[in-house]
């Protein structure tokens, strides 16, 4: 594996544990798709550091888990916001 692609990896892997970002917002953060990000972590972390990736893996399913929530409260900032302008 070339040197710069391990060190995305592991830099990513590194970011979403210690902020609890989303894989979307991570992609933003560092300007590669939501599904390049996802194939790093999900798959190619594992063969590279397991510890690492289930420190991930774990923080990943409590956001997945917690993705209709934060759509809800986005849907309703969004009709609050709209209800002022008015």
């Amino acid at each position: 594996m070339k040197e710069d692609l391990f060190n995305r990896i592991m830099c990513v892997a590194n970011h979403i544990n210690t902020t609890h970002d989303t894989i979307r917002k991570t992609a933003a953060i560092y300007g590669y798709s939501k599904s390049t990000i996802h194939h790093d972590v999900s798959i190619k972390l594992k063969l590279l550091d397991d510890n690492l990736y289930q420190q991930t893996k774990k923080i990943l399913d409590e956001n997945f888990s917690e993705k209709h929530i934060r759509g809800g409260e986005a849907t309703k900032k969004k009709y609050l916001e709209e209800a002022e302008r008015i």
